[in-house]
């Protein structure tokens, strides 16, 4: 079992986490681990039905056709299963047994070696982002591994881990009580049960690599400027209180705010071609399209990914907000295909759902501009002579200089502007 060909532009992967065990016995088409590459996670299906052996380890890098793993096609699956384990393990306590001090030492032996258990990759990342302590976690893969399901379980449970902390607590006490008449190991023990100075190194996923060289990439590689503007979203968001009903029911999805954004950029970016335009691979050259790809910033587990709507321009709010949808769930899921994380014209990122105020996007190369969405704030702003309270949000467009000029990247961002501020227009083509 060779690594495959995933995609023209993926020369090597990381093999993330074995599905399969060492010694296990693999269907046709079983998934026996999972790929990472620098877009997604896959997995891999064995080729022949068989017995496995790992020849690659869990987060090792593996170029294009580097070996995987062996599946022996002789063997069946009765041929060394789990009954014939049993019987082979039977023996060993009919040895211990004589020596009734030795027999009670396997015993906390297994336990440490469960407590103790190194997560896979992928484990360990779930157990991180839920706050689990892999030591109150049992592993159930080979010598006490814990594998992403056992990840998946304990983060799942969080009560029971708030559980082993007041332990902690007790010792910390009866020092302080043994020291109290000396102020010397008095300040030591305070110290050292409010600070922490442990660290730990980490290997970075190859999704995170991939993101960190493309942005230090569009840093270094591009004449990088960003505009900003606001916006009065009174008129937007008093049009989706009043068509959200009737929408719902029509279309079985919301209308929200990112559908009227992308809408809004598609329109001003068929009138501005130079927006939506990039440089070349020669770099001599820009190329101009008669189309609008919108790439969304979706964050995932992994990292951050940008797969595309294709034809905004051409599109529905209702379609829009579908297939938005659909490729949230399915990139969080890790089931999208290079092919759709691929392409794109323009790029927009909202950080308000995060509660971000004000950002400077990067560009997504090669795209030449990126539009930054953020937190909407009821402010004081001033109408008509008037200090009335609006719901405001900050506009940051980020941009390629060489590709688009100071003036345009303004006049870009002001019309949108007025588009959001006065729907009508936009719903009218105007």
């Amino acid at each position: 079992m060779k690594v495959p060909v995933i995609g023209e532009s993926v020369t090597e992967v990381t093999l993330s986490e074995w599905l399969k065990a060492d010694g296990d016995y693999v269907e046709l088409d079983e998934a026996i681990c999972e790929f990472e590459s620098d877009k997604a996670t896959l997995e891999f299906p064995a080729e022949v039905a068989g017995r496995i052996t790992h020849v690659a380890a869990e987060g090792d890098d593996l170029e294009i056709g580097a070996l995987v793993a062996r599946i022996d096609t002789s063997a069946t699956p009765d041929s060394g299963d789990s009954a014939p384990k049993e019987e082979t393990a039977a023996p060993a306590p009919k040895e211990a047994a004589p020596a009734p001090t030795p027999a009670a030492a396997p015993a906390p032996a297994a336990a440490t070696s469960y407590a103790t258990g190194t997560p896979s990759p992928a484990a360990g990342k779930i157990m991180r982002e839920a706050g689990v302590d892999a030591s109150t976690v049992n592993g159930t893969g080979r010598d006490g591994r814990i594998t992403k399901e056992d990840a998946q379980q304990a983060a799942a449970k969080p009560a029971p881990s708030p559980a082993p902390s007041p332990a902690p607590a007790a010792p910390a006490t009866a020092p302080v009580k043994a020291s109290g008449t000396s102020k010397n190991t008095a300040a030591p023990s305070t110290g050292s049960a409010t600070f922490s100075r442990d660290t730990r190194t980490e290997k970075m996923s190859r999704m995170r690599r991939t993101i960190a060289s493309r942005l230090v990439s569009a840093k270094n590689d591009t004449a990088m400027l960003t505009t900003f503007n606001e916006v009065d979203l009174s008129e937007v968001m008093a049009l989706r209180t009043k068509v959200q009903d009737k929408f719902v029911a029509k279309y079985g999805v919301k209308i929200g705010f990112m559908s009227i954004f992308a809408k809004a950029c598609a329109q001003v970016l068929m009138e501005m071609p130079d927006v939506n335009a990039h440089i070349g691979d020669d770099e001599k050259s820009l190329i101009y399209h008669d189309y609008v790809d919108i790439s969304f910033a979706v964050s995932t587990p992994t990292g951050l990914v940008v797969p595309p709507i294709h034809n905004v321009e051409s599109l529905h709010f209702a379609d829009i907000e579908k297939k938005l949808k659909d490729l949230a769930v399915r990139a969080r899921d890790n089931k999208l295909s290079m092919d759709e994380m691929s392409g794109g014209t323009f790029t927009i990122t909202n950080g308000g759902v995060f509660g971000s105020m004000l950002s400077t996007p990067i560009i997504n190369k090669p795209q030449s501009a990126i539009l930054g969405m953020h937190n909407i704030i009821e402010r004081p702003v001033a109408v008509d002579g008037q200090v009335v309270i609006r719901p405001m949000m900050y506009l940051a467009m980020s941009y390629d200089h060489r590709v688009i000029d100071g003036s345009s990247s303004v006049t870009f961002l002001v019309k949108v502007k007025q588009l959001l501020e006065d729907p009508t227009l936009l719903l009218l083509g105007l």
